[in-house]
């Protein structure tokens, strides 16, 4: 979407459960700022029962366009009439574009993911042997661009076996991804970058987790953030992980691949990224 009459605010909004939490408000609303765009942007709480009607409701009332949280992402992929490249690998979308009465769905988390852990963090990605703990929306949206870049082999496991399984096939890179069991873990051997891609801390807390999966140079991500990401954060740090990184980065950077597909212009990310670190203390959850 292009660029909009500055006096005429489209409508935008993340749906999620919960969602009070999001700081997707705050992060367009200072991106709009800087480019000089007229938007509103809200947050919409919604569940899997409600979201269908409640999507309807906000294309009826001129959303222009919309992200997507837990848990609706794959659900999201289902109410599309087209998708990316990025969503139709994944199965999830996080990004909805308003075009021809009807949704495009993206999904920026890969992108934003990448472009946190290679430009802010310095991270070299390529041929990392990587393990992925968790394999539904979150997992789904960030695996396929962690590929891209140039991971080794990918190592997922799930709470649901099934789960891993189907987020394999969807890859399909068979001789490059390789479902497991929880029961594994100790098995596996090192990894290079470990992803922590559950709500589990909010739910359940974390599984079990060896130290002997963290190699070397290991690199610990989290896509959660705030205090929901202290649980596996904590343990990456005591098993010696050379970089232990939350999903804050992540949240801004594809938040502003949203605002490029809505808008047309990739806003500036480091003045956001930083006034929220600065309450770090304050954030809750993941996006």
């Amino acid at each position: 979407m292009n660029q909009n009459d500055p006096a005429t605010p489209l409508r935008f909004a993340v749906f999620g459960h919960p969602v009070a939490h999001s700081l997707s408000p705050r992060i367009h609303a200072a991106f709009a700022r800087e480019q000089s765009i007229a938007l509103e942007y809200t947050a919409i709480d919604a569940t899997a029962e409600t979201f269908p009607d409640a999507l309807a409701r906000f294309a009826a009332a001129g959303g222009a366009g919309a992200n997507v949280t837990l848990p609706l992402k794959q659900q999201a992929a289902a109410l599309c009439g087209s998708l990316g490249d990025g969503a139709r690998r994944s199965g999830a979308v996080n990004t909805l574009v308003r075009s021809n009465g009807g949704w495009h769905g993206e999904n920026t988390d890969g992108r934003g993911l990448v472009r946190d852990l290679t430009g802010r963090h310095g991270l070299d990605l390529r041929e990392r042997r990587t393990l992925m703990i968790g394999a539904g929306g979150a997992a789904r949206g960030v695996a396929p661009a962690l590929l891209e870049a140039g991971i080794g082999e990918l190592f997922v496991v799930n709470r649901t076996p099934e789960r891993a399984d189907a987020l394999a096939d969807a890859l399909g890179e068979p001789g490059r991804v390789h479902p497991r069991y929880f029961a594994d873990l100790g098995t596996l051997g090192e990894f290079d970058l470990i992803v922590h891609a559950t709500s589990a801390p909010r739910d359940a807390g974390l599984p079990a987790l060896p130290m002997s999966l963290v190699g070397t140079r290991a690199a610990a991500v989290d896509l959660n953030y705030g205090e929901v990401a202290i649980p596996f954060l904590a343990w990456a740090r005591a098993a010696g992980v050379r970089d232990a990184i939350d999903g804050l980065g992540m949240l801004v950077e594809q938040a502003a691949e949203s605002f490029r597909l809505w808008h047309g212009r990739r806003p500036s990310t480091d003045e956001v990224y930083a006034a929220l670190r600065e309450r770090y203390a304050a954030l809750v959850t993941a996006d």
